[in-house]
């Protein structure tokens, strides 16, 4: 256990005030996501353990005001042992768990790292032996599967009702947040010259479109059109796309960074991949667009919840409180890019804030279905 520089509050306050003051300058190495289940735990899929550090000055940190909300020093003390799955990279929430853990004398905090499906799975074949918890999901999927399977239990409402009802179950609540957005090359075109719905772009944009079909957002991005549009109406957007000649990159971060080079004009990603690019070049020309209430406003999560056999469900509700204080939800915005989900704490970058942005109802946990999604893909001739 790390010593503590004291045991009061006084120390707690002490301490929250260096872990922002670090927030704003330690480097990461990827962004949020999970291989194969709907998302990309960093740009080369994977687990997140590789990668190049990214930087923390720019786009959007210099002059940052304190984050509001609730801070970790009001809340109740973690005391005890607790076992965390976490489908999240260390390398991502490695420094925010040890924080976490730094902050109390008597947590006795164990935390294993490995991809969301695997954990759920785990779970399941440890029945009622499993030592874990809770479950730290890196999208919502996996976390609606094991709420299906039986094994977690409802949260309080006051941590749940701290984010958005679509961002939430009894059993689970979303902690942080990525938007599906279009990035556009600002030399070429403005804001004002971009469809808001999304299923105008392959016969309507007259720029050179990219994407990255193979990548699972894109393929969670697609089973929420097949689900939202239909299958017929998907595959005639698939096809349009292939007729057009969408170039096709590994992931969405090299789209991105393809975009600020001005070898396409826009494409559909994640709206951290954008943030990266503008973290490492402010000038660069690239900037966000969004679509209005369609599978390109797709909304997805990453979040906690508390297992059925956690051995003491208050201490483990109340960690997964602690992923929603107003120091974790300002690393996510600052050290991940990604979007805050308490309404007190503003994304980085040009970005509209969580209460602003339109997206569908659409329930989260089926993004990860994608079997169907990757089927009428090949049907419709995309190369994945």
């Amino acid at each position: 256990m790390t010593n503590h520089e004291s045991d009061g509050r006084d120390g707690r306050d002490v301490r929250r005030r260096k872990f922002l003051a670090a927030a704003g300058a330690v480097g990461v190495a990827g962004i949020a996501g999970c291989t194969g289940t709907g998302d990309d735990e960093g740009e080369d899929g994977g687990d997140g353990t590789d990668g190049d550090a990214v930087g923390q000055i720019g786009s959007g940190r210099e002059g940052r005001d304190a984050p509001g909300g609730t801070s970790m020093d009001e809340m109740p003390a973690l005391e005890g042992e607790l076992t965390v799955y976490s489908g999240r990279g260390e390398f991502l929430v490695g420094e925010l768990v040890s924080y976490i853990d730094d902050l109390y004398d008597d947590l006795d905090l164990t935390v294993r790292y490995n991809n969301s499906t695997d954990h759920v799975n785990a779970i399941i074949n440890e029945g009622e032996g499993s030592p874990a918890d809770v479950f730290y999901s890196v999208n919502a999927g996996s976390l609606g599967a094991l709420a299906d399977e039986g094994r977690t239990q409802a949260l309080p409402s006051d941590v749940t009702e701290k984010v958005r009802e679509e961002f939430r179950t009894e059993q689970w609540v979303g902690t942080s947040g990525r938007a599906r957005t279009v990035p556009y090359n600002t030399e070429e075109f403005s804001e004002e010259d971009l469809p808001d719905d999304i299923m105008a772009y392959p016969e309507e944009f007259e720029g050179d479109l990219g994407w990255a079909p193979s990548y699972g957002s894109a393929q969670a991005f697609i089973t929420a059109m097949r689900l939202l549009e239909g299958e017929d109406a998907t595959r005639d957007w698939l096809e349009a796309m292939v007729e057009r000649g969408a170039v096709t990159y590994p992931d969405e971060f090299r789209t991105c960074q393809e975009i600020a080079d001005g070898t396409i004009d826009a494409a559909f990603t994640n709206h951290y991949y954008i943030q990266r690019v503008l973290d490492g070049n402010p000038n660069a020309s690239i900037a966000t667009a969004f679509t209005e209430g369609d599978a390109g406003a797709v909304f997805n999560v990453a979040g906690a919840a508390v297992v059925d056999t956690a051995s003491d469900a208050d201490l483990a509700s109340n960690f997964v409180r602690h992923l929603l204080s107003s120091e974790a939800q300002d690393y996510f915005a600052r050290s991940t890019f990604e979007y805050p989900l308490i309404p007190e704490v503003e994304p980085i970058g040009d970005l509209p804030t969580i209460d602003e942005l339109n997206v569908p109802d659409i329930d989260l946990t089926e993004l990860s279905n994608l079997e169907p999604t990757v089927d009428l893909m090949r049907e419709a001739g995309v190369d994945i």
